[in-house]
């Protein structure tokens, strides 16, 4: 897939007689233009990345200690669970 995009880069700033790094600036330059965030939508954004970063890496359960003793609670439910 790289190698084809490579590709069509390189046909296209043949044709434009423009470099690759020529062409990919252009591309950004018109990319950002068209993805313009006015302020109401990045104050959107800000509230959304608020509200999310609330919950992020957050697990319901009672165990603060639980990713350091993972392990070891889970060796001790299957030794429960196939113990004869």
């Amino acid at each position: 897939m790289f190698s084809d995009l490579k590709s069509e880069l390189e046909r296209e700033a043949r044709l434009r007689k423009a470099s690759i790094a020529a062409l990919m600036d252009s591309a950004v330059r018109n990319w950002l233009r068209r993805t313009n965030v006015g302020p109401a939508e990045a104050d959107e954004q800000r509230r959304l990345h608020r509200a999310a970063a609330a919950s992020i890496g957050v697990l319901a359960g009672h165990d603060p200690m639980r990713a350091e003793t993972a392990r070891e609670s889970t060796r001790q439910r299957l030794g429960r669970r196939y113990v004869r």
